[in-house]
């Protein structure tokens, strides 16, 4: 559900369970006590900021006797509590408390070895039992993981057109549906994104605002949902990963790192006109369209290039044949294109 007061509603939804178990971060749970008129005692965990295996193990262990996890915070919280359900094999409920991407809706993580480089996107063998959106709630979040949240999402239109273009028949008609879904979300983040996060910004609640929120958190889920593989990740996403083994860009957001991933991708299929297009946007929210933006200043890119270029990384949905050198010709192609921009 995603409503104003939506929190209101989490008492019905945990009525046929007996044991639920928080899982939570010490700021994500602060928020959420604020907005959330109920005092629900159950056991509170932490998770350690990871989205680890280790750690979605380490706390289902303290959580033997859970019938549901509530999983409250941003998408490594989510994440994490995604991996103790599994493990548990118990349904999930996730409360989000930002609009940073669409981990709240769906039944994929991106989850990270302990020292927070990227391992893998997980494929958990059920969707959350219900996703509670309450827009007061994402209201009171960073207007940096909103910014970010943007940014992901809008990868959602550019990373399944790459796809779409390499194949040679059109998409089965149910998968289409996916496509569809993610020219909405193009639609709704190139006309409303920056007025809505003029709103954000003002703590007004409009339905400009709305329609950017519900687009991060459920229709970019409902993407992958219906076009499966071919509206997941590709080209951008692979340069997140990438990007992880760069210490130095740990700090930036994960929606932020994939928006940087979108002009790669276009750079890499030589649709330079369109990262043109996108730059007034960028510059506009401040989403990062440099190396140096991320924080990236003297150290080599060859280990972001490796990465997203191996065989089991997305960027091979754009391109088969992807190579490193392939790559890194794409990234410095960003840079002149959009230093020239600066």
């Amino acid at each position: 559900m995603s409503a104003e007061h939506a929190l209101d509603e989490l008492p019905d939804l945990l009525t046929p369970f007996h044991h639920p178990v928080i899982i939570t971060g010490d700021k994500s749970y602060a928020a959420f006590t604020a907005h959330s008129n109920t005092a629900f005692d159950y056991p509170v965990l932490r998770y350690d900021g990871s989205a680890s295996d280790e750690d979605g193990q380490h706390l289902a262990d303290q959580a033997p006797d859970a019938d549901v996890i509530i999983g409250i915070g941003g998408g490594r919280v989510l994440d994490t509590a995604k991996v103790s359900a599994e493990v548990l094999a118990i349904p999930i409920i996730t409360v989000p408390t930002l609009a940073s991407n669409c981990a709240p809706y769906t039944p994929i993580g991106a989850i990270y070895h302990q020292d927070h480089t990227f391992k893998r996107v997980a494929y958990f063998s059920q969707a959350p039992y219900a996703t509670v959106v309450d827009w007061s709630l994402i209201l009171d979040a960073p207007r940096d993981y909103f910014i970010a949240g943007i940014g992901d999402t809008l990868a959602k239109w550019y990373e399944i057109q790459g796809i779409v273009a390499t194949l040679d028949q059109p998409l089965p008609a149910f998968n289409q549906l996916g496509y569809l879904a993610a020219q909405n979300i193009r639609e709704v983040i190139t006309n409303h994104a920056l007025n809505a996060t003029h709103d954000f910004d003002d703590h007004h609640l409009t339905q400009e605002l709305v329609d950017v929120i519900d687009a991060i958190i459920g229709i970019a889920g409902t993407v992958g949902g219906f076009a499966v593989a071919y509206g997941r990740t590709s080209g951008a996403h692979a340069i997140h990963n990438g990007l992880s083994y760069i210490n130095e860009t740990h700090a930036i957001l994960h929606g932020s790192k994939v928006a940087y991933g979108i002009l790669v991708q276009l750079a890499y299929t030589g649709q330079t006109d369109e990262i043109e297009s996108l730059l007034p946007l960028y510059h506009a929210l401040g989403l990062p369209t440099t190396l140096a933006d991320l924080n990236v200043t003297t150290q080599p890119i060859a280990p972001v290039a490796e990465w997203a270029a191996q065989p089991q990384e997305s960027f091979k949905l754009i391109d088969p044949a992807v190579t490193p050198d392939k790559i890194e010709a794409a990234i410095e192609a960003v840079e002149k294109v959009t230093t020239a921009a600066h």
